[in-house]
């Protein structure tokens, strides 16, 4: 039976770098309830949906009054009466209105936040979290890939590399895969430590630290690993994500006081991966370098997984078109660098239908919203990347995914990369 939408506010909120956001509210004829934050990202791909921030004198034009306007008028007069269950329909009226498909007028983050809201209150509607609408019976909970220093974008460009990540390789579950990593954390603190200063805390939870390059932040990460009493690459293994787009200019990459062509820059990343237990490479080339990407897939073969983001933006096509070019062999999943679920979710079915793995992602700005979560496990998603195992705005989705697993009964973690695993149902 039929569960209309009744009401959808819209109210401004605080994310994780003390800027506004938009939360959007679903209430549906029933009673039923469904709220989401949209998060936002420091290093965006030009692609992406924009954010519709007011541009006034007020928090240096980050104010989101008029997002959160358009929410509660513009967008709940379209909403007013459609089945909450329908979420293609929904999030294809969210389309019809605008033009821009960067979501120019209406805004990214106002969309985001009401289509992950009618998620929740579509679940909510049917007394389910959202993971099961997804999928009722995954058979896996996704694998953590947590971040341990931050750099790039993240960190005032500390190093060139945006996030040293570690992923848990030989732990079956997510309490001990979050147990090994937070024992990695701990280690690499005591690293750091040792070493003189802590510079304080990136963007999204890690360690800001005092190193000379990236080769160092890696030493400094096996070190960790090490001192934990892991194995590393057996154990633990290490992800970076390049981010890639934010040093590019005209001739090549700028890496401290030079400019690599792209051949150069990327065998440096090849010899890099080759050195370390590297099993997943984010964005090593720039978002408009298709041959820098297919460098990287044919340099690294199958030692190391090469994932578009910034590359991609969550887009369908680009997904489609990236793996017939041999560009990626995995894609990052970012439901605001689309706008709606459903966009996300036909992103995810693009990956799958071409063998590539999946990686459901939130952003250096975040809030306590745990869609990710839900998100990732019910789309099957390979891996789910959250930012570090501190601070408030990432433990949330940690700690729900433990109690999604809970209530699964407990199931093993995700193989490193099932790229032919698809789930029941992905909207």
């Amino acid at each position: 039976m039929a569960d209309a939408i009744r009401s959808v506010t819209g109210r401004r909120v605080w994310d994780s770098r003390g800027l506004p956001t938009v939360e959007a509210e679903i209430t549906t004829a029933s009673g039923a309830r469904g709220r989401a934050i949209a998060p936002s990202g420091a290093s965006t791909g030009r692609r992406e949906a924009i954010e519709l921030r007011d541009g006034t004198s007020v928090l240096a034009g980050k104010d989101v009054a008029h997002a959160v306007e358009i929410v509660g008028t513009h967008i709940a007069a379209a909403l007013a009466g459609l089945d909450v269950a329908d979420q293609v329909g929904v999030d294809g009226v969210l389309d019809s209105l605008d033009d821009d498909p960067q979501r120019g007028t209406i805004g990214g983050n106002s969309t985001t936040a009401v289509s992950l809201a009618v998620l929740h209150a579509a679940a909510a509607s049917r007394g389910i979290p959202a993971w099961r609408l997804l999928d009722p019976e995954p058979a896996f909970i996704p694998r953590p890939q947590i971040q341990i220093l931050g750099g790039g974008a993240h960190a005032a460009h500390r190093t060139t590399v945006q996030d040293f990540m570690v992923m848990p390789l030989s732990a079956t579950s997510i309490g001990d895969g979050l147990l090994h990593v937070a024992e990695v954390y701990q280690a690499v603190g005591s690293v750091l430590a040792a070493r003189g200063p802590r510079r304080g805390v990136a963007d999204e939870g890690g360690y800001w630290p005092e190193v000379s390059g990236t080769e160092d932040a890696l030493d400094v990460i096996i070190a960790g690993i090490e001192a934990a009493g892991f194995v590393p690459g057996l154990d633990i293994g290490i992800s970076l994500d390049v981010a890639a787009s934010q040093f590019h200019e005209a001739g090549g990459y700028r890496i401290g006081d030079r400019i690599l062509p792209t051949e150069e820059w990327i065998d440096e990343l090849v010899r890099i991966c080759a050195n370390y237990p590297i099993v997943t490479l984010e964005d090593p080339a720039d978002e408009d370098d298709a041959a820098g990407m297919r460098r990287a897939v044919s340099g690294v073969g199958a030692k190391t997984v090469v994932v578009g983001d910034d590359y991609l933006v969550t887009s369908a096509d680009r997904i489609r078109r990236a793996a017939a070019e041999g560009a990626v062999t995995a894609v990052l999943i970012k439901v605001n660098q689309v706008g709606t679920v459903t966009g996300a979710a036909n992103a995810v079915r693009a990956a799958r239908e071409n063998d590539l793995g999946v990686i459901v992602s939130a952003r250096s700005g975040e809030s306590e919203d745990t869609s990710v979560a839900h998100l990732a496990t019910g789309w099957g998603a390979d891996i789910v990347k959250v930012g570090s195992i501190t601070r408030g705005e990432r433990t949330a989705k940690w700690n729900e995914l433990i109690r999604i697993d809970e209530e699964l009964g407990g199931v093993s973690l995700a193989p490193l990369v099932a790229s032919a695993v698809t789930s029941a149902s992905i909207v």
